[in-house]
C-alpha cells in the first residue's frame, strides 16, 4: 500500500503541469470560455431562395418497352426448292417485293394441264350448246320433249365442267404465282433462316425470314391505378388542370429525350391482378430507326398543370413518417415547416401547402440546423445542375459562360492570310499600285533556308528602285 501511495503521490505534479499546458492552448482557452463576453452563439449565415408561385407542368415517368408497329413472319404458301433469296438482310422492303423464288416447273406443268382441261371444258359446253339450240328448233317436228330436255341437261353439266375446270385453273394459277414469296407489308427483313437449295413445304411452321415496320413504333407502359384516381380526383376539384391531349415524351437510355411526340393508342381497360397497374400503348413516329422492338425506355407523360411553388429538393428532407419540410427564413430565425407536395418538376418539388410566394427557403448551410436557430440570409440561386451559388458567383459564372461562347465564335471564324495583311499595312501611300496588290518586298539581310534537292534553289532577284 505504502508503494501505490509513492506511485499516486509521483503522478499528480505531472497531471498538474499537463493541464496547464493544455489550458495555455488559445483555441482550447477560447472553447472553454465560449463567446465573448460570455453571451448565447452569433447568428449562423445561411443561403436562401426567394420562392416564387407559377403554373407548372405535372409529369409522369414511367418505364416502357417498343414493340413493333407490324412483324410479320414469311412462310411459304406452296412447297418447292428454293432457287433464289432476292432480297438484302437488313434492307428496306415494300410491299409485294419478292423475297424468295421457288421452282415453279411442276406447278407451270400444273397449270399448263389445268389450261388444257378449260379448253376441253369449252369445247364441250359449245358442242352442248348446239345440240339444244338444234333440238330447240326440231322440238314436234321429229324432236321429242324429253330428248331437248336431255340436251339441256347436257349443257348444263357441260357448264359446270367448265366451271371447275376454270377454278382448277386458277388455283394452279395461283400456286405459280405464289412460288414467288413477296413481303406483304413495308418495312426491314431480317436474316434468312434458309439457302438456296432447300426444300420447303406449304404453310411449315418454321418462317423463312421476318418482316418488321419500324416506323411508327409501339410503346408498352404500365401506370398506377392508384395513381390514376387521385388525378381524376384532383381534376374533379379543380386542383389539376388537364389538357386537351396528354403530351408524352420518349427518353433513351442514354438519358437523351426523343424529338417525336407520341399519342396514345389503346388505354388500358383491366388492372393487373398483382401489380395494380394498367397497360396501356401508345405510338412515336421512328423514322430514323432509333428505336428498336424490345428495346427499354422511359415515357415522360405531362398530365396535367398546377399552381404551386417549386421548391428545389436539396432544400427538403423527408422524416421517417414520410412528412416532407424545409426551412424557411423567418424574423432572423430557421422555422421548420411541413410541405405538401403534387408532384416534381426538374430538380424541384411542385408544393401546394406550407409556403408562399416570397417566402425565403433555406438553401445552403442546413448541417445541423434546428428549428429556431437564429440565422442571417445570404441570397443564393440554384441552377439545374444542382449546384448552389451566391448571386456574385452566378453572374460570374454567366460572363464566363458568355466568353467562352465569343471565343469559340472568334474561333471558328476563317482568319485573314498574314502575306494579304502584310501586305496591305506595307503599301506606300499615293503609290499607282492597284488596290489589294501587294507591294514588290524589299530583300532584307535574314539568311534564306539552305535549299534541298527537292526544292530548286531560288533565282535572285534585283532589288527595286
Amino acid at each position: 500500500m505504502n508503494s501505490i501511495a509513492r506511485v499516486a503521490s509521483a503522478r499528480i505534479p505531472l497531471l498538474a503541469a499537463l493541464l496547464a499546458v493544455l489550458a495555455s492552448l488559445p483555441g482550447l482557452a477560447l472553447a472553454q470560455a465560449g463567446p465573448p463576453g460570455g453571451g448565447a452563439p452569433g447568428p449562423r449565415e445561411v443561403g436562401v431562395l426567394t420562392l416564387k408561385r407559377q403554373s407548372v407542368p405535372v409529369t409522369v415517368t414511367l418505364p416502357g418497352r417498343a414493340v413493333a408497329y407490324h412483324q410479320t413472319a414469311i412462310r411459304p404458301q406452296v412447297g418447292g426448292e428454293i432457287t433464289e433469296i432476292a432480297y438484302q438482310p437488313g434492307q428496306p422492303v415494300t410491299t409485294g417485293q419478292v423475297l424468295f423464288r421457288l421452282d415453279d416447273d411442276q406447278l407451270a406443268a400444273t397449270l399448263s394441264a389445268a389450261e388444257a382441261a378449260v379448253t376441253s371444258a369449252e369445247a364441250a359446253v359449245q358442242g352442248a350448246q348446239a345440240t339444244v339450240n338444234r333440238y330447240d328448233r326440231l322440238q314436234g317436228t321429229g324432236v321429242s320433249r324429253a330428248e331437248l330436255e336431255s340436251a339441256q341437261v347436257a349443257l348444263a353439266n357441260a357448264q359446270a365442267a367448265l366451271a371447275a375446270a376454270r377454278a382448277e385453273r386458277d388455283m394452279a394459277q395461283l400456286s405459280v404465282d405464289r412460288a414467288k414469296i413477296r413481303s406483304p407489308i413495308d418495312g426491314v427483313a431480317d436474316l434468312a433462316t434458309v439457302s438456296v437449295g432447300d426444300l420447303v413445304t406449304a404453310s411449315q411452321s418454321d418462317a423463312l425470314t421476318t418482316v418488321t415496320q419500324l416506323d411508327p413504333i409501339y410503346v408498352d407502359v404500365s401506370e398506377s391505378r392508384a395513381r390514376f384516381l387521385r388525378n381524376v380526383a384532383r381534376q374533379n376539384e379543380g386542383a389539376l388542370s388537364r389538357p386537351p391531349d396528354i403530351d408524352a415524351r420518349l427518353i433513351l437510355e442514354t438519358g437523351q429525350v426523343y424529338g417525336g411526340g407520341g399519342r396514345i393508342v389503346t388505354p388500358g381497360i383491366a388492372v393487373s391482378s398483382t401489380t395494380g397497374t394498367v397497360p396501356f400503348r401508345l405510338e412515336f413516329p421512328n423514322p430514323d430507326r432509333l428505336i428498336l422492338p424490345g428495346q427499354f425506355v422511359r415515357v415522360q407523360l405531362t398530365v396535367g398543370t398546377v399552381e404551386g411553388v417549386l421548391v428545389p429538393q436539396r432544400a427538403t428532407s423527408r422524416s421517417a413518417t414520410g412528412v416532407l419540410t424545409a426551412f424557411v427564413a423567418r424574423d432572423g430565425k430557421a422555422d421548420e415547416v411541413e410541405l405538401t407536395e403534387a408532384g416534381t418538376h426538374e430538380n424541384a418539388w411542385i408544393v401546394t401547402e406550407g409556403v408562399r410566394e416570397g417566402d425565403q427557403v433555406l438553401l445552403d448551410g442546413l448541417t445541423n440546423m434546428t428549428d429556431g436557430t437564429a440565422i442571417t440570409t445570404v441570397p443564393v440561386t440554384i441552377d439545374a445542375e444542382g449546384i448552389v451559388r451566391t448571386e456574385a458567383e452566378a453572374q460570374a459564372a454567366n460572363a464566363a459562360a458568355a466568353g467562352e461562347t465569343q471565343t469559340e465564335a472568334a474561333d471558328a471564324a476563317p482568319a485573314e492570310s498574314p502575306t494579304e495583311t502584310a501586305a496591305a499595312s506595307e503599301a506606300p501611300t499615293g503609290s499607282d499600285q492597284p488596290a489589294g496588290t501587294a507591294a514588290t518586298p524589299e530583300p532584307t539581310t535574314a539568311p534564306a533556308a539552305a535549299p534541298t534537292q527537292a526544292d530548286p534553289a531560288p533565282t535572285p532577284r534585283p532589288a527595286a528602285n
